[in-house]
């Protein structure tokens, strides 16, 4: 006798099979979500800093893109920068003209050995972000993506937050740009070198600037008028040919940075002072030095050299002062004699300015202290200038000057000032370009501590969660009491 299934069994299967297809449609669910995810952007941040999220400023790079870039995360599996990747995803899900794949460098040297400079080896941990069209590439890596800040109690250097938008999407610009404007530090008369300009580099790399460093002693290095030509603190003189080429480089609308200090030996180096006095830049001798009275005009009591200037209201700082980013530090700084007359070809003016009560200390080997005499000069300095020449050809040469070079190289000062914003200001007045430094702010670094309103949410849901189960044991339970 045939036996016969139970309705037991035949519910059985159907459960089963309906099980399955629930298990087949989260599946297809889930890889539709993950697609969406990888391809669109769609997963939400819940980051406390938001440090995968983009900003309005990546989104207008982005939207201008017109050639396609490629981003190569030099990672191993396993030991990937979890953030970073998915805000490469962000950026790839945004525009169709971004890609990146990840590669393990020790296994693709021939990768390496393309992007691979003089001064530049990409490695684990890297971003190589590079477009074909231009041929231009960045290499990125982890100390392009942390903001530094200086501990006040301690006086060390600290973490404050994380900028790896601000370095992603400022080197798609960088690779996409048709032209880049290019600085050269000059080199041969004793100026300060490419690892004591280090920060300085990197602050002009970062804001889409090539940099270079050539040697003016050099017959065959000839000054490009498109380039921009830069001075730190020599202390030999300008040959004749010297001066013949930066002439000639003047004459068609090559611009210059000069930064001094009041050690450099200026009254020894009567061409190179012919050069600044073309601009109308009058070295004055000795160091500028704050009166104790005029405290807002120093650091403190101790370092009455260390000056805090004020910032005048010129086309090249008026940006920085109505955005509040005004505050610089010189330690120790070289005056200028303001030009009493110009002529009609040239405009003169100051730029950064000492406190009334200053006084300028002319340092001899007898020197032991540096309070005020009655030989000292007193008065208001100009620590910075600003100019322009019209040229015999029409041109407009530009120059700027500084009596205190940290002020655009120290790390420290960076940390601790708006010296970053005022250095790139200033290359943007000198070269003409538009503004450079993309205005991202970074991810908070550290969570922030927990406040009196920070339990507020936590509190609502200890009360909430009791009184929801409560609710709905009523709802359920009241129907059957009398059952």
């Amino acid at each position: 006798m045939k036996k016969q299934k139970t309705g037991k069994l035949k519910y059985g299967s159907v459960s089963a099979l309906m099980i399955v297809m629930i298990l087949a449609a989260l599946i297809a669910l889930n890889a539709g979500v993950y697609a969406l995810e990888k391809k669109k952007g769609w997963r939400i941040d819940l980051s406390f800093n938001g440090i995968a999220s983009q900003s309005a400023e990546t989104a207008e790079v982005l939207k201008q893109l017109k050639d396609p870039v490629q981003i190569i995360a030099l990672f191993r599996k396993g030991d990937e920068d979890a953030p970073l990747l998915e805000l490469l995803d962000r950026y790839a899900a945004a525009s169709d003209l971004v890609t990146w794949k990840q590669t393990d460098p020790t296994l693709n040297p021939a990768l390496l050995g393309r992007f691979t400079t003089d001064s530049v080896t990409p490695g684990n941990n890297d971003l190589i972000v590079y477009c074909e069209k231009t041929n231009r590439f960045r290499v990125l890596g982890p100390d392009d993506y942390v903001s530094v800040g200086i501990d006040t109690e301690t006086g060390e250097y600290t973490y404050t937050g994380w900028t790896y938008e601000r370095a992603v999407t400022g080197a798609i610009a960088y690779v996409t740009r048709e032209r880049i404007p290019r600085a050269v530090v000059l080199q041969g008369n004793g100026e300060l070198d490419s690892d004591t300009l280090q920060y300085f580099r990197g602050l002009l790399e970062a804001n889409q600037y090539e940099i270079a460093f050539e040697d003016l002693t050099d017959a065959a290095f000839t000054p490009d008028p498109e380039d921009l030509m830069i001075f730190f603190s020599p202390v030999r003189d300008l040959t004749e040919p010297e001066l013949g080429k930066l002439a000639a480089f003047a004459a068609k609308g090559g611009s210059f940075l000069f930064a001094c200090d009041y050690s450099d030996p200026l009254e020894n180096m009567p061409n190179y002072t012919a050069l600044l006095r073309s601009y109308g830049f009058l070295p004055l001798e000795g160091i500028v030095i704050a009166d104790a009275a005029d405290e807002g005009t120093y650091y403190d009591k101790d370092h009455p050299y260390w000056l805090l200037p004020e910032m005048c209201s010129t086309d090249l700082t008026l940006g920085l002062i109505t955005a509040g980013a005004n505050h610089l530090l010189l330690p120790g700084a070289r005056a200028f004699r303001e030009p009493e007359e110009s002529d009609r070809n040239l405009t003169a003016g100051t730029v950064l300015r000492s406190g009334k009560t200053s006084y300028r200390k002319v340092l001899t080997k007898n020197t032991s202290v540096l309070d005020k005499t009655a030989e000292d000069e007193e008065g208001a300095f100009a620590l910075a200038m600003e100019a322009r020449r019209i040229t015999a050809d029409g041109y407009v040469s530009r120059a700027f000057i500084i009596g205190c070079s940290a002020a655009l190289a120290d790390q420290q000062l960076y940390a601790m000032t708006d010296s970053q914003q005022f250095t790139v200001r200033i290359m943007e007045f000198l070269l003409q370009t538009e503004a450079s430094d993309l205005q991202i702010a970074p991810k908070e670094a550290v969570r922030p501590a927990l406040g009196t309103g920070s339990t507020n949410l936590g509190s609502v849901l200890l009360v909430a969660l009791p009184l929801g189960v409560l609710l709905a044991a009523i709802l359920v339970l009241g129907p059957r009491r009398d059952r």
